[in-house]
């Protein structure tokens, strides 16, 4: 429990990023297939969660 109070703010971001990720790919996407990112779910829900992980944790102390 210590660990996840201590690491909140990451934790949210990466849920955060994560479910932004993948709404990117669902309503926006990539139409032909060949975009490195968007063209599979699981990219881009990961990089979405990485961006998610950033970005929070630069707002925590």
């Amino acid at each position: 429990m210590v660990l996840v109070k201590k690491y909140k703010m990451q934790i949210i971001g990466t849920l955060v990023g994560a479910a932004l990720g993948y709404a990117y790919y669902y309503f926006i996407g990539c139409a032909s297939g060949t975009c490195a990112i968007t063209s599979k779910p699981l990219n881009s829900t990961l990089y979405g969660a990485l961006m998610g992980l950033l970005f929070f944790s630069s707002l925590s102390k």
